[in-house]
Formats: structure tokens, C-alpha cells, sequence
């Protein structure tokens, strides 16, 4: 799968994945802070999202990871510091189950570990349907809300929602459907020797404090930032503290 992506700076290699359902825009504030210090910052569109090929069906985790891993095949870069938010949280961890090897450091922000119960497989798959039927329009006025907080700067709900409106819905719909047979990840976050940075927003609705203290308290001296007043999104609604957080943790661990 030829991922459409941006590769910009030069340095430490930083390999970044977005969430569902946005594009590789969502990194922009992280891309313009990490190249200015020195980094290569990769952001790609996964397949079905953004610029990159939509292919129908279902898109397992593991499939998104295979991409990654080609793509820096392709860029001939052996090891990176690898860092998603929410389903590309659960990708990232998926790539170190798959390619520990090539892992430098992690970052894991909005997202959790567990897997998927009963009652939201059936959810995840109504809507990947509800998604074919409809398009993203209405799913994303509705869910605006929870993506980011209320506080949440007008251009950054503008952004947020022009990313979800322009999502394909073959896309959309074969990564829920994915993400719905994920496995848990819980037993291999003890197995992750690298280290881990732990974000969340501190009014995030869909993944709440408790699920990134999980996932910080299972990696082996793994660091945890709360963002305060952020929602879902706090790299974007504020990317000055989270831009803070992940200098301080690169810098501690990779100089």
C-alpha cells in the first residue's frame, strides 16, 4: 500500500499516527514544534483515510501496522520514536506487537488498551453500516462535541470537523470493523522495554484518565500527562502544553 504522507525536518526519525477518523493533518502543531527542534517527522495518511487509497471492507490493525512498516521500508529509516492518538494509539501498539525492534520510544495519546466487548463490536459495526449509508456529515456534527472540549479554540472544531466530514466512508467503515476484532493488549504493555509517554486530555469522553493510567501503570516506567481542559484531541486544542510534554520526554530519553 503506497501511503500518501508528509516527510519534513531532518534528525531523529518521529513516525506519527493519526486517529478516526482524520487525516494527517490532525499533527500539523507537532510537525511545525519537532522539525523547528531538530526532528523528521512522518505523517501518513493510513489507508482509507485522508489522500491515501481507500480500500473497502475490513482494515485490521495489524493491516495499518504493515503499511507503517513498509513505508519506512520505503524511507529506508531502520528505527523511529513511534506516536499515535486514540485508534492510532491501539495501531502504534499493534507495531510494537508485530516489530519491537524498531521501536525507540512511544507515544500513546487518547487511546486505550483493552479489548473491544460484545455490546461495542455491535456498535462499532452499526456504524461503520450507518457510515456506507449516510456518509460522515452527520456523524461528525454529532460527535464534534465529544472530540474536543468545549473550550476548544473555533478554528480547532473547524479543523476537527472539516477532517471528519472529508473522511471516505469506505475507509471509516473498514477500520471500525477492524478495530471491533482488536485484540487486548493489556498483556503486552509489561513486555514494552522502550520508553513510554502517556497523554490524555482531562475531559476526554472517549477515552478517559482511567484508560491512559492503565496503559501507564502496565509499561514499565512509562511517564503520564494529564492535559487539563482538553478533550479528545489535545494536541490540537493545546498543542503548547502537549508539544511541552513530548519535548521534555524526548529529550529526557533520547539525548
Amino acid at each position: 500500500m503506497e501511503l500518501s504522507f508528509n516527510d519534513q525536518g531532518s534528525g531523529e526519525p518521529v513516525l506519527l499516527v493519526h486517529g478516526h477518523p482524520f487525516d494527517r493533518s490532525m499533527w500539523q502543531p507537532q510537525v511545525t514544534h519537532l522539525t523547528a527542534l531538530g526532528y523528521r517527522v512522518i505523517t501518513p495518511d493510513l489507508r482509507g483515510y485522508g489522500a491515501s487509497p481507500v480500500v473497502p471492507g475490513v482494515t485490521g490493525l495489524n493491516v495499518f501496522a504493515a503499511d507503517l512498516a513498509g513505508l519506512m521500508d520505503r524511507l529506508g529509516i531502520e528505527d523511529f520514536v513511534l506516536g499515535g492518538l486514540s485508534m492510532g494509539g491501539q495501531i502504534v501498539l499493534e507495531c510494537y506487537r508485530l516489530f519491537p525492534h524498531r521501536v525507540r520510544a512511544l507515544l500513546l495519546a487518547d487511546t486505550f488498551a483493552e479489548a473491544e466487548t460484545a455490546e461495542g463490536k455491535a456498535g462499532r459495526n452499526a456504524q461503520a453500516d450507518r457510515l456506507l449509508r449516510e456518509g460522515m456529515a452527520g456523524y461528525a456534527e454529532e460527535v464534534l462535541s465529544k472530540m474536543i472540549a468545549p473550550q476548544a479554540p473555533p478554528e480547532v472544531a473547524a479543523h476537527v470537523l472539516r477532517m471528519m466530514r472529508a473522511a471516505p466512508p469506505e475507509g471509516a467503515a473498514a477500520a471500525l470493523r477492524g478495530r471491533a476484532e482488536r485484540p487486548d493488549y493489556r498483556p503486552l504493555l509489561p513486555t514494552i522495554t522502550v520508553p513510554a509517554l502517556v497523554v490524555v486530555g482531562s475531559a476526554d469522553e472517549f477515552t478517559p484518565v482511567r484508560d491512559a493510567r492503565t496503559i501507564q501503570q502496565g509499561i514499565p516506567g512509562a511517564t503520564l500527562v494529564v492535559i487539563e481542559g482538553a478533550g479528545h484531541l489535545p494536541n490540537l486544542e493545546r498543542p503548547a502544553e502537549f508539544n511541552t510534554a513530548l519535548t521534555d520526554f524526548l529529550t529526557t530519553h533520547l539525548a
